[in-house]
């Protein structure tokens, strides 16, 4: 590959596992001869391209997957495309020490609609979140920056974790699943923190997270949450995803009046 294969070695050896079109021309790499070094050297699987203009190498001990951890290069494709994000529900559960859930996605919530990626054995998941609302809930005081062997990611913190779990309870396998982290993370929580973070957050979906905290035992962070219960003024199904057939049928659902909660389906975890 000549010139093009010069500067993978030197990525590499800088410790560096991707690079985007514009810094390979900034090498000094002809444009003329980088289109054609670039298409080989992806069909060769040496490198892979998740998005336009950006690519990773592909090291000989992870051809097998297709591509590194998604956690060593999440950054630089978000930092390429201008984009704030955090990694976040099942992955960061897990991160956190959910061991229940072993996410089989890679799961980032972003200020922006994107396309999900497959890259060989790697699916990421993109959720979105409204700008506003992002730029509140990736407050620094809310989210950590993990070592990777290739830099840093940004995951959100257990308080956020929980609230995005529980937000986008269908991306995070659903009440069975989200209650288990509940269970899991939620004693981790700091209180205070827990409470500032759901101010971001829909009233039902902080209600929803307060009753899955409590009925796992975890007093303290539940009561942080309680306030957000005392001023709803109407009730919300506790599994949004569960809809009555007949109308009059959610009437007779059990009814939990410190959350304001409809208990229209029951909870399963595991001890």
């Amino acid at each position: 590959m000549g010139a093009l294969h010069t500067f993978i070695d030197d990525r590499l050896a800088a410790g560096r596992g991707w690079f985007s079109r514009d810094e390979a021309v900034a090498s000094g790499i002809a444009v003329s001869a980088l289109s054609p070094a670039l298409t080989r050297a992806v069909a060769k699987g040496k490198l892979v391209s998740p998005r336009h203009g950006f690519y990773l190498i592909v090291r000989p001990e992870h051809r097998a997957a297709g591509a590194a951890d998604p956690a060593e290069w999440i950054d630089p494709l978000l930092k390429h495309q201008g984009l704030g994000y955090r990694v976040s529900l099942l992955t960061a559960a897990a991160h956190h020490g959910s061991s229940h859930q072993a996410a089989m996605v890679f799961q980032v919530v972003a200020p922006r609609q994107l396309r999900d990626l497959t890259l060989g054995a790697h699916r990421l998941k993109f959720i979105y979140q409204e700008p506003e609302t992002f730029a509140a809930c990736n407050d620094a005081s809310f989210v950590e920056a993990i070592k990777t062997p290739a830099g840093f990611a940004v995951v959100a913190g257990v308080e956020l974790t929980l609230l995005d779990c529980a937000r986008y309870m269908h991306r995070a396998g659903g009440l069975g699943s989200v209650a288990q982290i509940a269970k899991d993370l939620g004693a981790c929580a700091d209180p205070r923190r827990l409470a500032r973070a759901a101010a971001h957050y829909e009233g039902a979906v902080v209600r929803r997270l307060g009753y899955l905290i409590e009925q796992a035992g975890h007093t303290r962070q539940a009561l942080a949450l309680r306030a957000y219960a005392e001023s709803a003024r109407h009730f919300a199904a506790l599994d949004p995803a569960v809809k009555p057939l007949v109308p009059a049928l959610a009437e007779a659902s059990r009814r939990d009046a410190t959350w304001k909660l409809a208990l229209n389906e029951a909870i399963e975890v595991q001890s």
